[in-house]
């Protein structure tokens, strides 16, 4: 029997400094410690091993930073939104902040991980390691090709994908490259799988640990192909006094 839950909430997080290192796994211990330590009603699942009710929306590569992440968790008791986030930064380590909390219900929002349908990046040289070519006037050429394939891996072999449909937007912003990209399991889109085959394109070989990652924000799809949109999986919650 499922423990019954009085409120379920998606909260989001920024990740920076050292914690980058964090795997999925240990990120999801971290939070399961957080919630502890700050004496939060969670809902348990039943059973013989019983484990807190969380739902992370899409893991994030190890040493990659991030200004938007996000996880759904079930509280036993209603509590104010501002509450839970004051209570959780109180036992935040360093490069961990909860950014906000909002109440989602099932009906119009369901788990974190299964609303993922895009994710924003911003990829940035380190310093002495950018390309000394004109890279930046040649993004909208590559963009502007009707295929882009790749060789991706899957868990028994190798096979070629088109990855053009789901580079939604990549531009150059203050010497970062700016990319909205698919992230829906079916379809998820490393950026950096996207910056490698763009300098491979070029004929341009980087240098081993030549760029950053960090990932700005994680979206849902909204409409229909007439009509789509993304929306942030933040916005899909209310605020509760």
């Amino acid at each position: 029997m499922v423990e019954v839950y009085a409120m379920k909430v998606r909260i989001k997080f920024s990740k920076q400094g050292p914690v980058k290192f964090l795997g999925h796994l240990d990120t999801m211990r971290y939070f399961q410690k957080a919630i502890r330590r700050a004496e939060l009603p969670v809902a348990f699942s039943g059973g013989y091993s019983p484990h807190m009710i969380m739902s992370f929306a899409a893991p994030l590569g190890v040493g990659t930073t991030s200004r938007g992440e996000y996880f759904d968790v079930e509280f036993t008791e209603t509590i104010p939104t501002n509450e839970i986030v004051k209570r959780l930064n109180s036992t935040m380590a360093e490069g961990m902040e909860i950014l906000s909390a909002r109440q989602v219900e099932d009906g119009k929002a369901s788990k974190a991980m299964s609303l993922v349908a895009a994710a924003d990046y911003y990829v940035e040289f380190r310093e002495g390691k950018e390309p000394e070519i004109n890279w930046k006037d040649k993004v909208a050429a590559f963009l502007n090709q009707s295929e882009i394939p790749v060789m991706k891996k899957t868990k028994k072999s190798e096979k070629e994908v088109d990855i053009r449909p789901f580079i939604y937007k990549m531009e150059v912003q203050e010497n970062k490259i700016f990319y909205m990209l698919a992230s829906a399991s079916a379809n998820y889109t490393k950026p950096e799988l996207v910056t490698d085959t763009f300098f491979n394109w070029l004929g341009e070989e980087l240098l081993p640990f030549a760029y950053t990652v960090e990932r700005l924000e994680v979206y849902a799809q909204e409409g229909n192909e007439e009509n789509l949109k993304f929306v942030p999986l933040e916005e899909l919650g209310e605020e509760v006094e």
